[in-house]
């Protein structure tokens, strides 16, 4: 190749490189940290407030400010909240210390952060995502969230080229779980359907609001690249990522880079790197620190938590019916498999409580789930009796697909939430069974192309019959029943 490979950046590696590269055997090795901001009313170690979109520095005291004499207090609320995110990751919730993490930065007034390290609340859980793969938590641990820095002037909002930079402390302190997993993931989109199960956990047990947008909830990546079966390389961490799809493009331009870096016979460099959105690559921040760079030791101000037995599991009978269980019960109730695209979308929206409700009233959830989630308004603006209602005069051939779908648009946008009054007034009605064959014959003599390739066998050239009796009955004629009809006139 005519390039060389150089760690400072300049390579930009192509999607067709990426490509080759899985061919010839490279996969990635990703383990995600994510930040999640607790939904407490106060601070992790002050009674300040908790609160997005104050005034910046309103919500600080001298525990925020690290002022001398200023002693934590820990937050019992955010200490049960984070418990019951473990609980729903399946982690065990243990005896855990806090320590100080020493570092010097702005955004930190005391020069140390407050976290947990050697003894975490949370550890050893796992959170399977909806297509059953399976990704491990090694811990879930409490710590004090920093204040935000703003860089003005330069590039890219970085501080390296910034004329000046502003401070709000009204971050500093609130109280975070990191939750750090295995390095399971081999692919961008496992890495986006773990972050997008969390975030429904997270919301489901009222841990945390999760709006990525307002920084609540943030996305660190740890990639490296391997053969399979090789020793893990060594790795590189995008800090901050702030959007789902931004964690996939990034997790995928850095482990080309590193592939590239390789191939080439050039080290990785284990590093801190910054996900630019506008120019789509990784970029240097800094080396990447190990843990004795942080000199943790036992904080002196705090004592050990120990939840105990009975606090767990009066936690643990507390929880919600969490998403996949929720998915679980609803496709079995609809006949879908948990992770079809009806049941995951009805679900994410929290409407499946409302097909549910239509399947408790006779009415066929299977109907119900596929019009609430072609028409989310349904569920907000219609009775369940009437979507019941319609679901059975679907399932019984009374109106068709089509038809009931025109029903439910005029239920959504007008007053009437009557099926069998709206159908009438549209001259809705059942075809005889005779039109319809007269239909299909019809439909069989005027395609026979489309006829002779359905009798060898093309399944495809049934939808050019079907179509041609849809159209013949202006749309009033039931798909199932006319596919039915052409197979049993299939020569045997």
């Amino acid at each position: 190749m005519s390039i060389t490979y150089v760690n400072d950046d300049a390579f930009h590696p192509s999607n067709d490189d990426y490509e080759r590269w899985s061919k010839d055997g490279w996969e990635m090795v990703v383990g995600l940290e994510v930040h999640v901001e607790l939904a407490t009313k106060t601070k992790l170690f002050s009674a300040s407030p908790n609160r997005f979109g104050d005034e910046p520095n309103t919500n600080i005291d001298p525990v925020t400010l690290g002022l001398p004499g200023a002693l934590p207090v820990l937050n019992r609320q955010a200490v049960e909240l984070a418990m019951r995110l473990g609980l729903a990751l399946n982690c065990t919730v243990q005896k855990s210390t806090f320590a100080r993490k020493n570092y010097f930065y702005p955004d930190m007034p005391k020069a140390y952060q407050i976290s947990q390290y050697d003894e975490p609340i949370n550890i050893d859980g796992w959170l399977d995502l909806p297509d059953g793969f399976r990704v491990g938590i090694e811990r879930g641990h409490l710590e004090e969230d920093t204040g935000k820095s703003t860089h003005v002037g330069g590039a890219g909002g970085r501080i390296h080229g910034s004329d000046y930079s502003l401070i709000d402390f009204n971050r500093a302190g609130v109280p975070l779980v990191e939750i750090v997993s295995r390095p399971d993931i081999r692919h961008p989109e496992q890495a986006k359907g773990y972050i997008n199960e969390l975030r429904e956990i997270l919301v489901a047990v009222g841990a945390s609001d999760a709006k990525m947008e307002e920084g609540s909830m943030r996305v660190d990546a740890n990639v490296s690249v391997r053969k399979p079966g090789e020793n893990f390389n060594t790795r590189c961490e995008i800090k901050n990522v702030n959007s789902v799809r931004s964690l996939g493009r990034a997790i995928e331009y850095e482990a080309r880079r590193q592939i590239a870096l390789h191939e080439a016979d050039e080290p990785v460099v284990q590093q801190t790197r910054h996900w630019d959105e506008n120019d789509g690559r990784t970029h240097t921040l800094r080396s990447k620190e190990d843990a004795d760079d942080y000199r943790y030791f036992l904080e002196p101000d705090l004592v050990v938590v120990d939840p105990g037995i009975e606090w767990i599991e009066r936690v643990r009978d507390a929880l919600p019916v969490l998403p996949a269980e929720r998915r679980a019960i609803l496709a079995d109730a609809a006949g879908q498999a948990a992770n079809s695209e009806a049941v995951m979308v009805v679900a994410e929206r929290g409407q499946d409580n409302y097909v549910m409700d239509v399947a408790k009233l006779g009415g066929d959830a299977g109907v119900a789930l596929k019009h609430v989630k072609e028409a989310p308004e349904l569920a907000e603006q219609v009775p369940v009796e009437s979507v019941a209602t319609l679901s059975k005069m679907e399932l019984s051939g009374v109106i068709t697909a089509s038809q009931a779908k025109t029903i439910v648009a005029v239920m959504i946008e007008s007053q009437n939430v009557d099926p069998e009054v709206i159908a009438a007034d549209l001259g809705f009605e059942a075809m005889d069974n005779s039109d319809l064959e007269a239909m299909v014959d019809q439909a069989i003599a005027g395609q026979p192309e489309a006829w002779e390739k359905f009798c060898a066998g093309e399944g495809k050239a049934m939808g050019a019959l079907v179509g041609a009796v849809m159209k013949a009955s202006k749309g009033q004629a039931d798909g199932k029943a006319v596919t039915a009809l052409i197979q049993t006139k299939k020569p045997s």
